[in-house]
C-alpha cells in the first residue's frame, strides 16, 4: 500500500523510479479507509533527501499512510528554499490541534552545540511535550534521540574522542522483541556522530531497554516497553551514498574528516560503498508501523485523546 503524501511533492518522482508505490493526496481522499497519520520532524539540512530516504522505508507496508512534513519556524533554512518549504512543509501552530500515530524526529549535525544554544531548541521542547498528548509512538533518530533524551529525562550527551562514522555490526538483545522480528542474530548499522548518551543513565530509567549495541558505536536503539517512545543513535534511514557526501563535505570544509568504516570496499574511497543495511532498515520500520502504531493506536485519535496518555499502556489499546 502506498504512502500518502502532498501533492507534487518532489520526492514523488523520485520513488516512483525506485517502483516505490506513493499516493497523492487527490486520489488517496477518494478510498475509504482508515489509514495511519504520521508527522515528520525533518531537521537535516538536505530536506529532500532526506523526506525521500524516510518515505522509502515507510512506503514498505501493506498500510496507507498520510505524511505531513513539519520543519521548526523558529529557525532559518539555508538549504532549502522558502518556497518549497511553504509548499509541502508545516509549521508547528499549523499542526498543534492534531493527532498522531506516529511522530519521526529526525537527526541534525548539531551534536557538538550544547542543546539550549540550538536556535530552535524551545520549539523542539515545546514538540516533545504537545507529543505526550498528541502522538503515540515516537521514533527519534540520532541527534533528536539525544535531544529527545535530553528534553524528556536530562540525558546528557557526552563528547567522544572521535567521531564515530561508518557502518557498524550491531546485536539484536532481544529477539522475541516486536521491532526485531524477522532480524538475524546482528545487523548492519550506519552511525554518524561526535556525541554519544551515557549507558549507565539510560539504564536507570524505568520501563526501559536496550534493544541494541554496538562494540565500536556503542548503543543503538533503546526504548519503552510499551513502545510509545524509541531512540536509534544511527541511521537506517540513510542511502547508501550519504556517509560518502558527509565525508567529503567535511574534507572540503577542511575538518578532521573521518571515512567511515566497513564502507568502502577494502576501506578504499575511490570504490563505490556498499549497502548492507538496507533489509535491516526496511524491517525495522515496517515493525515500528504495524507494532508500535498501527496495532495500538485507536480508529480515530482525537474522539478517544486519552489513548495518547504519556503512561497508557499500547498492549491495552482496544
Amino acid at each position: 500500500m502506498p504512502v500518502k503524501v502532498v501533492k507534487n511533492l518532489p520526492a514523488i518522482e523520485q520513488l516512483r523510479a525506485d517502483n516505490i508505490f506513493v499516493m497523492d493526496s487527490e486520489r488517496a481522499e477518494q478510498q475509504n479507509i482508515r489509514p495511519l497519520n504520521l508527522l515528520i520532524v525533518n531537521l537535516m539540512p538536505r530536506k529532500m533527501v532526506t523526506e525521500t530516504q524516510i518515505l522509502r522505508l515507510l512506503s514498505n507496508t501493506p498500510l496507507q499512510i498520510n505524511v505531513d512534513l513539519l520543519y521548526p519556524s523558529s529557525h532559518v533554512v539555508k538549504n532549502t528554499q522558502q518556497s518549497y518549504l511553504d509548499s509541502f512543509y508545516h509549521s508547528f501552530s499549523e499542526v498543534r490541534a492534531k493527532y498522531y500515530d506516529g511522530l519521526i524526529i529526525t537527526g541534525a549535525p548539531l551534536e557538538q552545540m550544547a542543546f539550549e544554544a540550538v536556535d530552535y531548541w524551545l520549539e523542539f521542547l515545546e514538540i516533545i511535550e504537545w507529543s505526550k498528548r498528541h502522538v503515540y509512538s515516537t521514533l527519534h533518530i540520532c541527534w533528536g534521540a539525544q535531544a529527545g533524551l535530553y528534553a524528556r529525562y536530562g540525558i546528557t550527551k557526552q563528547q567522544l574522542p572521535q567521531k564515530v562514522c561508518g557502518v557498524f555490526k550491531s546485536t539484536v538483545e532481544n529477539h522475541r522483541h516486536p521491532l526485531f522480528r524477522g532480524f538475524d542474530d546482528y545487523f548492519s548499522f550506519p552511525h554518524s556522530r561526535y556525541t554519544a548518551c551515557a549507558e549507565e543513565q539510560i539504564r536507570i530509567l524505568d520501563d526501559f531497554e536496550i534493544l541494541s549495541h554496538s562494540q565500536h558505536a556503542g548503543l543503538g536503539i533503546v526504548a519503552k516497553k510499551n513502545l510509545r517512545e524509541i531512540y536509534l543513535f544511527g541511521h537506517l534511514e540513510y542511502d547508501r551514498e550519504t556517509l560518502e557526501w558527509e565525508y567529503q563535505r567535511d574534507k572540503a570544509a577542511g575538518l578532521t574528516a573521518v571515512r567511515p568504516q566497513n564502507y568502502f570496499p577494502e576501506d578504499d574511497e575511490q570504490q563505490p560503498p556498499v549497502k548492507t543495511w538496507a533489509s535491516a532498515a526496511s524491517l525495522f520500520f515496517s515493525n515500528w508501523l504495524n507494532y508500535a502504531v498501527y496495532q495500538a493506536t485507536p480508529y480515530v485519535g482525537e474522539r478517544l485523546s486519552s489513548h495518547y496518555e504519556e503512561d497508557y499502556d499500547f498492549n491495552q489499546a482496544e
